[in-house]
């Protein structure tokens, strides 16, 4: 499955888009932009347009419906879980998906 319009609208919702770098906690080891986009080619002060924000939030989105895509769910996801469930590895990472093997419906 692919994340939909709704889905997508869901996840840039709640993580708003900020389009100069910042950290979240001083302690972070690297730093967020655009809609949450977050890694080691983001640098202090960098900045990007809305467009380069939702590129990036394209390139994100496929490693985490992959994640939710590949997982051996015991039952069919309607597109309405699907999204919420790739929402919620957006925000929490891919590996929170493991919390719930050996999950039926």
């Amino acid at each position: 499955m692919k994340l939909n319009k709704e889905g997508k609208d869901l996840i840039k919702s709640f993580e708003g888009c900020r389009l100069v770098a910042y950290k979240v906690l001083p302690s972070e080891t690297y730093f967020t932009i655009g809609y949450g986009h977050y890694g080691k080619d983001v640098k202090e002060g960098m900045t990007i347009t809305m467009s380069e924000a939702d590129r990036l939030f394209d390139d994100d989105i496929f490693r985490f419906e992959k994640a939710v895509n590949e997982f051996p769910w015991s039952f069919k996801l309607n597109q309405n879980q699907f999204n919420a469930l790739v929402s919620f590895t957006y925000n929490l990472g891919v590996n929170i998906l493991s919390d719930f093997k050996g999950m039926t419906a």
